[in-house]
């Protein structure tokens, strides 16, 4: 059978090109003018915006007036809960990713699916389970009311740490994937050298295996940061009224444009501060891990105690995990109006289902962000994998404006990334094949691709950063071209991280809904905004039914993305 050698002339050619100098240049390229389009131009209107009128700086003297301190508080505010957040869900997040991939004990395997759970709630339905569970007039505070025939609530969840408890279960799972990822490609050599030296399990955990973690880290700080910093949903809903995109809010909707503006450059400069600030930390060493794909096996818990309080610790973790979920199943049931003082719903119905897969106008809300959320996932993919490439692996001048332009729409509120959306695009221009993309389909999917690039690119660049160069420089060595290292050794050993990110990138497009309730028409009207209407409308029944379909939507894509990432283990050589 005839056969070209992998390393033919013509291939040697191409991989020369590949590899050569002015290839990088080729490759980021597209990544800088889809950035400039849709990041830069937005983002410059709104610079504009917040020097105009007679005196330039007139905004920003008022945002720092010591004698109106709304603006400094809400900046205080959106600063520690954003801190606070980052390290509580650093705590559990990396916690449960050591559990889970290092040890093996009783429902373990239970855990490990559930654990995930929380991504499959959308913003607005998981604030909202929360205050159905834990708030004022939650479930639990009046359960131990009429339990000990109390006057009021004994206690209630609200206020800045209620925000920090929802941020901490609904945004853990971005310490949880890029760790998980982190800890199945570690050396184990390296752990059973130190334990010959002599290091004890604190020494090994804080000298070997966490600085190893730290790109993953690194990663999920930024994102968590960024997203605590952007949060609308949970202060909206237990009250923190000051907080930067509450004051956003408030400056638009009075129509202090140039105010909401310079709120929302003080609130871009903290956050891409955050940023340098960790990829300073990051770069102070060499995180590589020089194994060639081994891992660790899950060390199985032998001790009866340890099985026991293994077995008590994991039912209490997949009771808090599964909750939030029954408790929205069960108020789906219920008849809209019907649930006031109760503690439970007294009245139920299956006509909230019904209506959801027989009246067409309910399903097209869904079939809508199914297709958005796709499309905008696909350009993730496309886009992200090739900037964490370019970043981690090429050399070539703005590494670090390439990478702070595709942070900067995770650092900006989604009703600013809206804002400067319909700005740019309400009118045609070059960007938009000179139409006029507000009030089409492409809208919404452009608005979620700019949002949650960085997804995949910080969770691709985490297992970039792992992955020891000279396994491609070996592939190369033996005459093979960029684009068959690419896809037959780099993807592979870093599919996970791939996976990790395009997974939270479709979830968060298919529940993203800051941006959405500004820029959706009636005929792409998002899953977020309808579950929305039916809030409003204090339609909670019909709200939740939504939101337990988004949940088997997720779970969907959480089972599929499973099996891949099992079918990819053994596909890298």
């Amino acid at each position: 059978m005839n056969k070209t050698p992998i390393n033919s002339p013509k291939e040697n050619i191409w991989s020369r090109i590949m590899y050569s100098n002015g290839f990088v240049y080729i490759l980021i390229a597209p990544l800088f003018l889809v950035l400039f389009a849709y990041v830069v131009y937005p983002f410059y209107q709104t610079f504009l915006q917040s020097f105009s009128g007679d005196d330039p700086f007139f905004s920003y003297k008022k945002f720092f007036d010591l004698a109106s301190p709304a603006n400094l508080e809400a900046l205080w505010t959106s600063l520690y809960i954003s801190v606070i957040s980052v390290i509580c869900c650093a705590i559990v997040g990396v916690t449960m990713a050591f559990l889970l991939e290092r040890y093996d004990f009783p429902g373990r395997r239970l855990l490990s699916i559930l654990i995930l759970v929380p991504m499959a709630l959308p913003p607005l339905v998981g604030v909202l389970s929360f205050t159905f569970l834990y708030g004022e007039s939650g479930i639990f505070p009046r359960a131990f009311q009429y339990l000990f025939g109390l006057d009021q609530v004994p206690f209630s969840l609200k206020g800045i740490w209620g925000v920090i408890v929802v941020h901490t279960f609904t945004m853990y799972t971005y310490f949880y994937l890029t760790a998980s990822a982190a800890i199945k490609g570690l050396d184990p050599a390296l752990e059973e050298a130190a334990t010959s030296l002599g290091a004890g399990r604190i020494r090994i955990w804080t000298k070997v295996i966490l600085p190893m973690l730290t790109p993953s880290i690194v990663a999920s700080s930024l994102l968590v940061f960024m997203i605590s910093m952007a949060s609308y949903t949970a202060p909206l809903m237990f009250g923190v009224e000051r907080t930067m995109t509450m004051q956003i809010y408030l400056s638009r909707t009075n129509g202090n444009l140039d105010m909401a503006a310079t709120q929302s450059m003080i609130l871009s400069f903290v956050s891409i501060s955050f940023l340098l600030l960790m990829r300073w930390y990051q770069n102070r060493r060499n995180y590589q891990n020089l194994s060639k794909g081994v891992s660790i096996h899950r060390s199985e818990v032998s001790s009866k105690g340890m099985k026991i309080a293994a077995t008590t610790a994991s039912f209490i973790g997949t009771l808090i995990l599964i909750l939030p979920i029954i408790v929205l199943v069960l108020i789906s049931f219920s008849v809209d109006g019907a649930w006031k003082t109760q503690i439970l719903p007294t009245e139920y119905t299956m006509s909230h289902y019904v209506a959801l897969f027989t009246d067409e106008r309910t399903w097209r809300p869904i079939w809508n962000s199914i297709q958005m959320g796709v499309v905008a996932t696909i350009g993730n993919i496309i886009f992200g994998v090739a900037a964490a490439y370019a970043m981690i692996r090429l050399n070539f001048k703005g590494k670090t404006l390439l990478d702070i332009l595709i942070m900067v729409p995770w650092a900006l509120p989604g009703t600013v990334v809206a804002v400067n959306l319909i700005a740019a695009f309400s009118t045609e221009n070059v960007f938009a094949f000179n139409q006029v993309l507000i009030g089409t389909f492409w809208i919404l999917p452009l608005a979620y691709f700019i949002r949650h690039l960085p997804l995949v690119f910080r969770s691709t660049s985490a297992s970039l950063v792992q992955l020891d160069q000279s396994i491609e420089e070996a592939s190369r060595g033996l005459g093979a071209t960029w684009w068959y290292t690419f896809r037959r050794i780099v993807v592979p050993l870093t599919f996970t991280g791939i996976l990790a990110g395009t997974l939270l990138a479709l979830v968060q497009s298919i529940g993203e809904f800051v941006a959405s309730i500004l820029i959706y028409s009636t005929s792409t009207i998002p899953l977020s905004v309808a579950i929305f209407q039916k809030l409003y409308s204090f339609k909670f029944g019909t709200a939740c039914a939504y939101g337990v379909l988004q949940i088997c939507l997720i779970l969907i894509v959480l089972i599929i993305s499973e099996k891949l990432s099992k079918g990819s283990a053994g596909s890298a050589i």
